[in-house]
């Protein structure tokens, strides 16, 4: 085994310790957003990591644009995909966690924030 097929183990290990923090990151985190990141992002970071491993095993000019396109479109379907459920979570009135101190989207929907960044009464309107 040459160093090159070693760092391409060492990298789809990684990856593979990557979905494993994912996976722990569910049953662990306390509500659905920080389980949506947690898994997005190691979904993410893990496929990055077994493919570039995968490449350096098999290296070769087709692979790597085969490579390359499975990456990009699994780094743009996993922003999307994650973004969405989160939306849906919030739309459908998804419990947010204790911890969490500002809601940027009830500040769109047009609620004025307490001290404490919760969302509070709605704004007045002022007939403009």
């Amino acid at each position: 085994m040459n160093t090159v097929e070693l760092v391409g183990d060492l990298l789809m290990l990684a990856g593979a310790l990557a979905f494993l923090v994912g996976a722990l990151g569910m049953m662990r985190l306390p509500d659905l957003y920080s389980r949506l990141s947690g898994v997005t992002i190691s979904g993410a970071f893990g496929t990055a990591l077994i493919l570039i491993g995968l490449l350096l095993h098999q290296p070769s000019w087709p692979n790597l644009l085969k490579i390359s396109l499975a990456l990009v479109i699994q780094l743009a379907t996993t922003a999307v995909g994650g973004s969405a459920m989160a939306r849906a979570g919030y739309l459908t009135g998804s419990p947010q966690a204790e911890a969490t101190l500002f809601d940027d989207l009830a500040v769109e929907e047009g609620q004025e924030l307490d001290a404490e960044g919760h969302p509070g009464q709605s704004r007045p309107d002022n007939g403009s």
